[in-house]
C-alpha cells in the first residue's frame, strides 16, 4: 500500500544579489555590443558624454613636458603633426563603431584580425587606460593635497574611491554627470588663459621664445620634432575610449544624416582637436609658470600651471 504524501509549496531562499543581477543600469553594456533597446540617448547626448571624457588634465602635463624638453617650436609642430595623424586614423574607427555599435574589441575581430587580434587590441587599450588613469589620478591627488593640506597618500585613496560609483553605473551616470559639469569645466578651463592674455599679452612672446631644457632652445630641430610627435602620438589609443561612447550612438536618420555625422566626427576623431588644444595650452602655461619662478621640474604639473594662471 502506497501512502500519498502531500507537500506544500517549496520556499526558496531569496537571493540577495538578485536585484543587482537584474538591474540593467549596473550592467550598462560596458563591453562589446550595445543593443538598440539600450541606445536611448540622442546624437548630442552621446557626443557630449564622449567629449566629457577629454576633460582629463594629463594633456596639459604632456604639452608642458614637451615644451620643457624640446622647446616651443619642436613641441608645437610635434603636437600638430600627431593631431593630424590621430584625426585621420580615427575617422574609420569612429564611423564603424557608431554604425554597428561595437567597441574596438569587436571592431578588430570584424576587420579580420580574429580572436588573437582582438585580444592584443584589448591588452593595448587596457594598458593605455591604466597608465592614463594613473596619471590623471596623480593630478587630482596633487590638487587635493594642495587644497586640503592632507598627505598625498590619502589623496590617492580619495581619487581612487570617487571614481567607483561612475564606473559601476557606467554610461547612465556619466551622461548625466558630464552634461551638467561640462559647462563648469569649460569655464574653469578658459578663464585662466583669458585672464593671462588680457592682463599680460606679452606672455605669447614669452611662450614663442621658450626653450626649456631643449638643446636647440626655441628653434627647430628635426630629431626633437620627431621625438615630440612620437610622444604625442602615444595618445592615439584614446580612440578606443571614444568608441566606448560611440557604441551608444542612435541609428542614422535619413532626414538628419548631417547631425549624425557631425556628432560622430566630433565625439570620435574630434577629441584630438580638444586634446591638441589642451597640449598647446599646457606648453603655454608651463612657460608662464617657469618665468614666474616655478622650477622646471614642477612647471609641467597642471596644478602649478593653474595656480600661476589664477
Amino acid at each position: 500500500m502506497v501512502t500519498e504524501v502531500r507537500r506544500g509549496p517549496v520556499k526558496r531562499a531569496k537571493r540577495l544579489f538578485g536585484g543587482f543581477v537584474n538591474n540593467p543600469v549596473l550592467e550598462d553594456y560596458s563591453l562589446r555590443y550595445a543593443p538598440s533597446g539600450f541606445r536611448k540617448w540622442s546624437e548630442y547626448g552621446v557626443a557630449m558624454a564622449a567629449l566629457g571624457s577629454i576633460a582629463y588634465m594629463a594633456d596639459l602635463a604632456i604639452g608642458g613636458s614637451l615644451a620643457i624638453q624640446y622647446g616651443f617650436t619642436n613641441a608645437f609642430l610635434g603636437i600638430l603633426t600627431a593631431a593630424i595623424i590621430i584625426f585621420l586614423t580615427g575617422i574609420p574607427i569612429a564611423y564603424y563603431s557608431s554604425k554597428y555599435n561595437v567597441d574596438v574589441d569587436l571592431l578588430t575581430r570584424g576587420a579580420g584580425f580574429g580572436y588573437l587580434g582582438s585580444t592584443i587590441t584589448s591588452v593595448i587599450y587596457a594598458s593605455f587606460t591604466f597608465i592614463f588613469f594613473a596619471l590623471e589620478g596623480s593630478v587630482m591627488s596633487q590638487a587635493f593635497t594642495l587644497f586640503f593640506g592632507i598627505p598625498i597618500a590619502i589623496s590617492y585613496i580619495i581619487s581612487s574611491l570617487i571614481i567607483i560609483p561612475l564606473v559601476v553605473f557606467g554610461m547612465t551616470a556619466l551622461s548625466v554627470v558630464q552634461k551638467w559639469t561640462n559647462p563648469i569645466w569649460i569655464s574653469l578651463f578658459i578663464i585662466p588663459i583669458a585672464a593671462i592674455l588680457i592682463k599680460d599679452p606679452q606672455t605669447v612672446a614669452t611662450w614663442i621664445h621658450f626653450g626649456g631644457k631643449s638643446p636647440s632652445g626655441a628653434g627647430f630641430d628635426p630629431l626633437l620634432w620627431g621625438s615630440a610627435a612620437g610622444i604625442a602620438l602615444s595618445l592615439i589609443a584614446q580612440i578606443g575610449e571614444q568608441a566606448d561612447y560611440l557604441r551608444f550612438m542612435p541609428k542614422i536618420k535619413p532626414a538628419k544624416k548631417w547631425k549624425w555625422w557631425f556628432a560622430v566626427l566630433a565625439a570620435g576623431p574630434g577629441w584630438v582637436v580638444l586634446g591638441a588644444t589642451k597640449q598647446l595650452m599646457g606648453s603655454f602655461l608651463s612657460s608662464i609658470a617657469a618665468t614666474h619662478g616655478t622650477p622646471l621640474a614642477n612647471a609641467n604639473e597642471p596644478i602649478h600651471m593653474y595656480i600661476t594662471g589664477f
